[in-house]
């Protein structure tokens, strides 16, 4: 039991939000236009898309470990930043994370599969396309967190590719609406991402894991966060004004202070990590709250 309990909590499950909530959004936007949601199919989409993105972030301990990033790294923020720690920790050897990342996305594949069978092979590249991301996020010879994309690529996956993908299996069909709706939510988990790389710059750096912050410096990269927080607010609003999103979707500018409150403390603190960590808590409740409230206009709307 206590083993199982350890591969649980290599999981990192409290982040399963950047994956449930473009789900959930996917499914409003299509149920918004058709009034028909097949439960079946959500459901399967949930966990699919769940277990390959629990597979990334074993994959990402793994390699992580294994390029010495995670080892260098003190001035990770719990629990934020610096990966689960179990393999650090001696309670998990690397061998078995790695085990337990290709058990993942075995699984989440499966299920990919069937979906694929079920309702078209466009399901089929979206999930190849998530789990090709997912590895080699961090996995050599790739290694593309350390080339400056990671945050760009986390993005399109747990915003765009996975809205997509959940409107797809619910209407058989590519939707520009569902692609619109994504963009707020992609941002945002970019920008969790983002300002969860700043305490774990100087150990990044030393292992040639070249992010943006790296690249930016944190100063420069604490400017560009603000321009991040802020676009989602700005595209929500236009969206709705030239009427490519309901109106409902206004109801996703409420977290605004939540998010002001985010790079005030960023520009503020950006090179103190533990002064940072309301920050990187922040931005992580916006991305769920806009998320949520999005979801909830469109749901309002169809009603």
């Amino acid at each position: 039991m206590r083993r199982i309990l350890l591969y649980l909590s290599e999981l990192r499950a409290p982040f399963f939000s950047a994956s449930i909530i473009p789900v959930l959004l996917g499914a409003a936007v299509a149920y918004n236009e058709t009034a028909a949601l097949n439960l079946r199919f959500f459901l399967l989409t949930l966990l699919g898309i769940l277990l390959l993105h629990a597979g990334t972030n074993v994959a990402n301990d793994y390699f992580d470990h294994r390029s010495g990033c995670d080892p260098a790294n003190i001035q990770f923020v719990r629990p934020f930043t610096g990966g689960s720690r179990l393999i650090q920790k001696g309670l998990l050897s690397p061998k078995a994370v790695l085990t337990e990342s290709i058990f993942l996305f075995a699984f989440g594949s499966l299920i990919g599969l069937y979906l694929a069978f079920q309702v078209g092979y466009p399901v089929l590249i979206l999930g190849a396309i998530g789990v090709f991301c997912g590895y080699f996020y961090s996995a050599p010879p790739l290694k593309l967190a350390d080339r400056g994309v990671g945050e760009l690529l986390i993005a399109l996956n747990f915003g765009t590719l996975v809205t997509l993908g959940s409107n797809y299996v619910q209407t058989q069909k590519f939707a520009l609406s569902a692609a619109l709706a994504s963009i707020p939510i992609a941002v945002l988990i970019g920008a969790v991402i983002y300002i969860n790389e700043f305490p774990d710059a100087a150990a990044d750096a030393s292992c040639g894991k070249r992010t943006l912050v790296v690249r930016l410096g944190k100063e420069k990269a604490s400017r560009v966060f603000t321009y991040v927080l802020l676009s989602p607010y700005i595209f929500i609003a236009c969206a709705v004004a030239f009427r490519f999103m309901p109106v409902w979707s206004l109801l996703a500018l409420l977290p605004f202070p939540l998010s002001a409150k985010a790079m005030i403390v960023c520009r503020g603190n950006y090179a103190c990590s533990e002064r940072l960590t309301p920050a990187n808590a922040s931005t992580i409740l916006v991305h769920i709250l806009v998320g949520l409230l999005l979801i909830t206009g469109y749901m309002i709307d169809t009603l």
